[in-house]
């Protein structure tokens, strides 16, 4: 064979397995609809409201990501996703250009990964994914606990290193933690002689799923979550007498949640308790939040899913809020569905001579601004979502 043939033969036999050996993906999602929502007016009424709205059954996104396999089971890793809304092409996650996730590192077979970057805390990876009525069914956005305050599906941790373990016989854990990059304080302390300080986080999270069964835990306290960018809502703490979300020095969430599949048929609870400590004194507001739901294949594209949640506030106020929620998907495609909602939130509880629901306003659901003095809301909503 001449030698130049055998040459290039070679050469193109080396570039095709580095080429195989190495990958980046381009993916990403669209969720569009038009939503109903009563009790919707900022000052005392209860209009009605009519709205395009963008990312309830899954938050609107692109991103890339690679590998490059290192040998050994060793593979260097990568993600760099965006959020953003359809209806006006903005930036989500207060602008930032990857603010759903930017993270690098390392993965070796039968241990698990070591990343650094923007990553989402073991509520969100466990808890959120696997045990809530808005990760395991379209009501998504629209049937998280109040303003997420659990953070199941918004917990994203600046400047982390975490580490995931791989899968041993359906066992998996991991542990992250969040520097506050800031000169004296590492573990978020408060500037010395001021009330603020700096944010910080750490993770933990532990989940067996094996058949039909799964069952999970994770607890994330979040440190100054006002000052880390963009903010974590604390929206919640303003039921404190006297309270504002830049008082909150620690957000503390707890939760565990288990699923179980028969047929057809997901059944699944979770339990979430989240505590805001304020900056000054003692004062602690506390929210417990019990769920349930189910969801059912009638066929391989038509699924249908309930959920029902009781959350409790308690400190020196009390509050109640009750929710149902209920979602119908059509798969059209296993890249694209259609689907419908029905959402119904009531709230009892005052804070002082205010009206619980009418204070907390916005943070109460994602479906919009309450009325004041209105205690329930009801949302219905169509869309679409579209993966590629």
């Amino acid at each position: 064979m001449n030698k130049k043939v055998l040459t290039a033969a070679t050469l193109a036999v080396f570039a095709t397995a580095a080429h195989a050996q190495s990958s980046v993906t381009l993916y990403g999602l669209i969720d569009a609809g038009i939503s109903y929502v009563n009790n919707s007016k900022t000052s005392t009424g209860h209009d009605h409201l009519f709205k395009y709205d963008d990312g309830v059954a899954q938050g609107s996104r692109w991103g890339l990501r690679g590998t490059e396999d290192l040998g050994g089971g060793l593979k260097a890793l990568f993600v760099l996703e965006n959020g953003f809304n359809s209806g006006n092409g903005t930036l989500g996650q207060g602008g930032a250009m990857f603010g759903r996730q930017a993270f690098v590192g390392l993965s070796q077979n039968n241990v698990g990964s070591l990343t650094f970057g923007r990553q989402y805390s073991f509520s969100t990876d466990y808890l959120g994914s696997n045990y809530s009525t808005g990760g395991l069914t379209v009501a998504g956005n629209y049937a998280y606990h109040i303003n997420d305050v659990d953070q199941l599906t918004s917990s994203r941790i600046n400047n982390s290193v975490k580490f995931s373990s791989a899968n041993f016989s359906g066992l998996t854990f991991g542990a992250m933690y969040g520097f506050s990059n800031q000169a004296g304080a590492f573990a978020g302390a408060p500037t010395v002689g001021t009330t603020t300080g700096s944010s910080r986080a750490y993770s933990f999270g532990l989940n067996y799923a094996n058949g039909p069964f799964g069952i999970g835990a994770a607890y994330t306290d979040i440190h100054y979550p006002s000052l880390a960018t963009p903010a974590f809502s604390t929206a919640l703490a303003n039921v404190q007498p006297g309270g504002t979300a830049a008082n909150v020095r620690d957000l503390r969430t707890f939760g565990v949640g288990g699923r179980y599949s028969i047929a057809a048929a997901t059944l699944w609870a979770l339990y979430t308790n989240t505590r805001f400590q304020s900056i000054t004194g003692s004062s602690t507001t506390t929210f417990a939040a019990y769920e349930a739901g189910a969801k059912y294949a009638f066929t391989p594209a038509i699924t249908a899913g309930l959920g029902y949640t009781y959350m409790h506030l308690s400190n020196a106020n009390t509050g109640h809020w009750n929710q149902v929620n209920l979602s119908a998907d059509y798969a059209l495609s296993k890249r694209t569905d259609v689907y419908a909602l029905g959402i119904y939130q009531i709230a009892s509880g005052r804070n002082g001579t205010q009206d619980l629901q009418a204070q907390i306003g916005s943070s109460t659901s994602y479906f919009n601004t309450s009325g004041v003095g209105a205690d329930n809301q009801l949302a219905f909503r169509v869309g679409m979502r579209h993966k590629f």
